[in-house]
């Protein structure tokens, strides 16, 4: 495994606790220049990651917390009429940044969803005619809760194609809280979390994974997962082209931060999940409540040998 990939997870699992592989997927999104959506109840670590992940990769951080009265311009910015210059003058909103944290992404209105659009699909922002480029590198990482939950606005599928990959932490195991509830973890390790590595350090790990080969063999491997999340007929439509790309982009970033320089099977079947979940919709419930349509995709599709 690369020296500088084993001292990122390092740092950051020292600040987030018992969530090795959830930490790795989200690196794996970053690496694959992809953005990270974040589900879980309240109080489950949500920002706490998205702040780790930004002092360890040394990046610009912005947050912005969405509620039902924030406005686009709020995330973009807008044109102030300035009296002495006697002309409006463009103010840059949080989204002109490295890493944007859009917390509890949901409970805005879908029109302020909207905004994040563009500068998701093309790192760019559009206001008054005028296109500007947001920074290079430019990740946004959303949180959000449960759509059951009162004062929230389920993410639309336009939207939710935006993110390379959607995780959830979960509740931590009994050492884990028990450290918590002790004073030993939680704020304070944020806070202390130091910067490994710079930008220009990131932007030759995205391009190190981005030239990580894929076989023949496994490009067929993801076609029939594809195929099979098109005609199966449990969800509403199967994975696009573009959900396809984002798992074999995904697949090339895994295969990195294991150390490989090829894509095998397993990191595929590593990062299928977060990559296809939140980008299919089950026309009802599939198997056992625990499984999900992807994971019954791994299972039901044979793994070349």
């Amino acid at each position: 495994m690369n020296k500088e990939i084993v001292t990122i997870l390092q740092a950051i699992n020292k600040a987030i606790l018992g969530k090795p592989t959830q930490v790795k997927l989200a690196l794996s999104c970053i690496l694959a220049r992809g953005h990270l959506l974040i589900e879980d109840l309240p109080g489950m670590g949500k920002t706490s990651l998205s702040k780790v992940m930004s002092k360890v990769l040394g990046l610009q951080f912005q947050r912005v917390q969405f509620t039902s009265d924030l406005l686009p311009a709020d995330i973009i910015g807008a044109s102030i009429f300035n009296k002495e210059q006697g002309s409006f003058v463009f103010q840059q909103g949080p989204v002109f940044t490295e890493m944007l944290l859009a917390d509890e992404v949901n409970r805005a209105t879908p029109k302020t969803q909207s905004a994040l659009l563009e500068a998701m699909e093309e790192y760019q922002v559009t206001v008054d005619g005028d296109t500007r480029q947001l920074p290079t590198p430019f990740f946004v990482i959303a949180t959000q809760n449960p759509t059951h939950q009162i004062g929230t606005y389920a993410l639309p599928e336009s939207q939710l194609d935006r993110f390379l990959m959607r995780i959830s932490l979960g509740y931590p195991n009994v050492d884990v809280e028990k450290n918590l509830l002790a004073g030993h973890s939680g704020h304070g390790l944020v806070e202390a979390t130091p910067t490994v590595i710079d930008k220009q350090q990131l932007l030759h790990l995205q391009k190190l994974a981005s030239s990580v080969k894929v076989s023949d063999i496994i490009i067929e491997y993801i076609l029939e997962l594809i195929t099979y999340t098109r005609e199966s007929g449990a969800v509403d439509h199967g994975l696009s082209p573009r959900g396809g790309l984002a798992v074999v982009n995904s697949a090339k970033s895994w295969a990195m931060i294991e150390g490989r320089s090829f894509v095998v099977p397993e990191d595929v079947q590593a990062v299928f999940e977060a990559v296809a979940n939140h980008r299919l919709q089950a026309v009802e419930k599939v198997g056992s409540e625990h499984k999900t349509f992807a994971s019954h995709a791994l299972e039901d599709v044979a793994v070349p040998v």
